[in-house]
């Protein structure tokens, strides 16, 4: 009689943990469901575009973008003004500090030496080193083309400029081709802290590096084999 009572009981309980054992897979269904939902509402918040507030007071409305990435305009502008800043010098502002500042920033580190070395090329020692009165040098940007994406946060970038040189007694000044290939990268460090009083050079660089990007090479524009 008790072997009657335990099987029926065995009996009545299968059932129960039958249902038991549904119940909480349903439940944990439907917590993996409301998780899901929370992810897509959190996805849809982080690539939503953000409102941002100017230092003049004005506003606008930005789209997020990977670190990765950047706009192509963005990329153009730091070649351009890149190129510039380093082709203007004079008395005041020789070329040796503007090529420190520039490659200290905006340039990276394995590419510093040949970068100097190509900048040295374009100009004889004599203006390097001894910046006469009433000398100027100033690129004109005749064009910068669209970046072509290379890689991962790497792009290329060419450009067609004239380096003009200016002496006290040259005031039509002498020409130099700049006809190059610039390469850019992605960097991920934060922009050099500006010194306490700080120059319009120092100003322009420390702008120029809050792009996170930095020229890694320097070709002619018809070196197929740059990279």
């Amino acid at each position: 009689m008790r072997l009657i009572n335990q099987e029926n009981h065995r009996t009545n309980i299968l059932p129960l943990l039958t249902v038991a054992t549904f119940g909480l897979h349903l439940f944990t269904l439907l917590l993996l469901m409301f998780d899901g939902s929370l992810l897509q509402q959190l996805g849809r918040k982080s690539i939503a575009p953000s409102l941002v507030q100017l230092a003049d007071g004005s506003t606008l409305t930005v789209e997020p973008k990977q670190n990765l990435e950047r706009n192509p305009e963005t990329i153009r502008r730091f070649v351009g003004e890149t190129m510039t800043l380093m082709f203007t010098w004079s008395q005041k502002q020789q070329p040796k500090t503007v090529l420190q500042s520039i490659s200290s920033e905006l340039v990276a580190d394995g590419f510093r030496k040949k970068f100097d070395l190509q900048m040295n090329s374009l100009n004889t020692e004599s203006q390097f080193e001894n910046i006469s009165r009433g000398t100027e040098n100033v690129l004109v940007l005749q064009r910068v083309s669209q970046p072509t994406q290379i890689g991962d946060g790497k792009w290329k970038v060419e450009i067609v400029a004239n380096s003009l040189n200016f002496g006290s007694s040259d005031q039509l000044g002498k020409s130099i081709p700049v006809d190059k290939q610039i390469l850019v990268r992605v960097i991920d460090r934060q922009a050099t802290p500006l010194p306490n009083a700080p120059l319009a050079l120092d100003l322009a660089v420390h702008r120029l590096g809050e792009a996170g990007l930095e020229v890694y090479n320097m070709c002619e524009i018809e070196d197929m084999k740059c990279s």
